[in-house]
């Protein structure tokens, strides 16, 4: 479901999915998805309000997607016979993710 959440970095409210709810010691924060901007951001739970009926049926702008049949590799490397090779990963590591954004841009 499609929510409004106040986002502090656009400082204005925007349409936001929520994704998970974090417990802290000052309370809660959820995480939540910007559908028009593509962004992650976290908003105290105050700041989220149900979405009015007619702004619900307008389209996302921005959509989570992935890339078909790419798999995430990273730099294996053995010190005791000094050699490096690429090989699979569990995840993407930050500098593959910084490559692939400046590609996009």
């Amino acid at each position: 479901q499609v929510y409004v959440v106040f986002s502090e970095e656009f400082n204005c409210w925007c349409r936001a999915l929520v994704e998970s709810v974090q417990c802290r010691a000052d309370g809660y924060q959820l995480g939540c998805f910007l559908v028009d901007y593509a962004k992650y951001c976290s908003v105290a739970p105050e700041n989220v309000r149900v979405l009015a009926g007619a702004f619900a049926k307008i389209p996302h702008r921005a959509k989570k997607c992935r890339l078909h049949c790419t798999k995430p590799l990273t730099l294996h490397i053995d010190y005791c016979e000094n050699t490096a090779k690429i090989g699979p990963a569990k995840r993407w590591d930050s500098a593959a993710i910084q490559h692939f954004r400046k590609l996009l841009e």
